[in-house]
């Protein structure tokens, strides 16, 4: 795993004799290798936005996200490197004991703040903090660094890659601004599909349009059915494949995005979803860190 922010992520091609290979090729865009602490697609998603506060002056980036967020420890460590000042306003009341998300980004130098879950969904910013900083000083990224200026660092990023030869790129889908980034990224002959992590959000495909050009490509939709219950469940069956896919592959998961993804690929593979002679990008968008809220040996790595 590199240390360096900048590196680009490599493309590993796993092992998946177990699978009958349809003439496919598959291949994993490792987002996850990139740095220890800004894992996967966040660092990319925060590029764009932190472009804007430099340009507008402000030095005290705000951000939301619960208590094992992956947005939320990195934009703390983003802004660590990029020598600026982050606050967290966190969803629910303070416990007694914070999660390992919550210590990380303590240590990052992230002041944070708790708010009840009526105060989160309406995004309000507490009073104190207008008292603490001057006005208009403070950048707002929204929740898991949702926005168009999320998108430019993800274009970026696949504009550097070697991907044209790629017929499919597949992600998951929290707030849609890594898959608008994807679509944008890819060629008109590529398919890209998000695998939505969220239950019965339908919602998703709008937000995804919204942040698309007016001309906006077509070659992309959003499959709903491989949440596990929605945002941050799991059933055993998706741990179990979690374990098993890391065992024949050795790329490790998270249980809110990636691992779904993975078995969403895998179920469609089996499927025959994909054409003949087709060649599959998985993104792998990191996140590895939110698998501390699990019980401890419920994964085997």
């Amino acid at each position: 795993m590199s240390a360096s922010i900048n590196s680009g992520p490599p493309i590993a091609s796993p092992t998946l004799q177990y699978l009958p290979t349809f003439n496919n090729k598959v291949a994993v865009l490792r987002l996850d290798a990139v740095h220890p602490v800004v894992s996967g697609n966040k660092w990319y998603k925060l590029q764009g936005h932190l472009a804007q506060a430099a340009a507008a002056g402000k030095r005290t980036i705000l951000t939301y996200g619960g208590a094992y967020s992956n947005h939320i420890v990195a934009t703390a460590a983003a802004c660590a490197t990029a020598g600026l000042q982050s606050v967290g306003i966190i969803r629910g009341e303070a416990p007694e004991q914070w999660s390992p998300t919550l210590l990380d980004a303590q240590a990052l130098g992230m002041e944070l703040h708790f708010i009840n879950r009526t105060s989160y969904r309406e995004k309000t910013i507490p009073e104190e903090l207008y008292k603490q900083y001057p006005v208009g000083s403070i950048y707002v990224i929204g929740e898991g660094g949702m926005g168009t200026a999320g998108t430019t660092g993800i274009i970026e990023m696949m504009n550097n890659l070697p991907i044209d030869n790629f017929t499919h790129i597949l992600s998951a889908v929290g707030t849609g601004t890594t898959l608008a980034g994807l679509i944008q990224a890819s060629k008109s002959q590529q398919q890209v599909l998000g695998i939505s992590s969220l239950k019965d959000n339908l919602e998703l495909e709008a937000a995804v349009h919204n942040m698309l050009p007016p001309t906006g490509k077509n070659n992309w939709q959003i499959n709903h059915e491989f949440h596990f219950g929605g945002y941050a469940k799991h059933k055993p069956e998706l741990i179990r494949f979690m374990n098993d896919w890391y065992q024949l592959t050795g790329v490790p998961s998270d249980f809110v995005y990636t691992g779904k993804m993975f078995y969403a690929f895998q179920q469609l593979w089996l499927q025959q979803y994909f054409p003949e002679n087709s060649n599959i990008l998985l993104v792998h968008t990191g996140g590895l860190q939110g698998n501390r809220s699990l019980p401890a040996g419920t994964l085997i790595y």
